[in-house]
């Protein structure tokens, strides 16, 4: 099995050590590069395309949310995930990233192994946000003044009527077994449904399509 490939960038060395230490102690997980400014975290991550970048919020140089929005955006980084570090469940800065095509958040005072399981999470191509701040972090987003789009996403009316229903679900943080659930499917069809949707919206992974549902209006606030 090939090991996931990670960039940890955190710029108080003690913190950085300690995340090393513990993601090289786990058989499927690579750190291949080590960044202590947002700066050398972007050049490390062009440079050796990892599959996960874990990214500290409040970087020096460059802060986390710009070098996620350079990663997010370069279409040659389109195999690399972010996942954002953040010490506080509704920091401002959380919102920025999430805007900048984070697709993961954690909190910096949780446990390792939930470092681990997202980096995992992140990697098979799956979303994730710390389970303390899940719904929390979408509502108090959603329920924050914004613009809405006035142009439907690309391939939005291509959307059938059950993948519609899926979106607006994935939208109120429903994970996928809880749409199952709800819809009376397989865990595996709910899975293939989101698949669809992420691609026919060109969507990185679930986080976009929450700001695309709501931004859009196709779940309201």
């Amino acid at each position: 099995m090939t090991a996931t490939r990670v960039v940890l960038a955190e710029d108080q060395p003690m913190v950085r050590a300690g995340f090393r230490a513990l993601l090289d102690s786990r058989p499927d997980i690579e750190v291949v590069g080590e960044a202590a400014t947002g700066t050398e975290a972007l050049h490390h991550v062009r440079a050796l395309r990892p599959d996960v970048a874990v990214m500290d919020i409040r970087m020096p140089e460059m802060d986390g949310i710009e070098a996620t929005r350079r990663i997010t955006t370069d279409p040659s980084l389109n195999g690399t995930h972010v996942l954002v570090l953040t010490t506080f469940e509704l920091d401002e800065y959380v919102f920025g990233a999430l805007d900048a095509g984070a697709s993961g958040f954690l909190l910096k005072g949780g446990e390792p192994a939930d470092l681990v399981h997202a980096i995992r999470v992140l990697a098979a191509g799956d979303s994730l946000l710390a389970p303390s701040i899940t719904r929390k972090l979408i509502n108090t987003y959603t329920s924050r003044p914004q613009p809405r789009a006035l142009a439907a996403p690309d391939g939005l009316d291509e959307l059938t009527g059950r993948e519609r229903e899926v979106l607006e679900l994935v939208a109120h943080g429903l994970t996928n077994a809880e749409i199952a659930t709800r819809l009376h499917l397989s865990p595996l069809t709910a899975k293939t449904h989101v698949s669809r949707i992420l691609t026919k919206l060109g969507a990185r992974d679930r986080v976009q399509l929450v700001v695309i549902a709501y931004r859009t209006g196709i779940v309201e606030s």
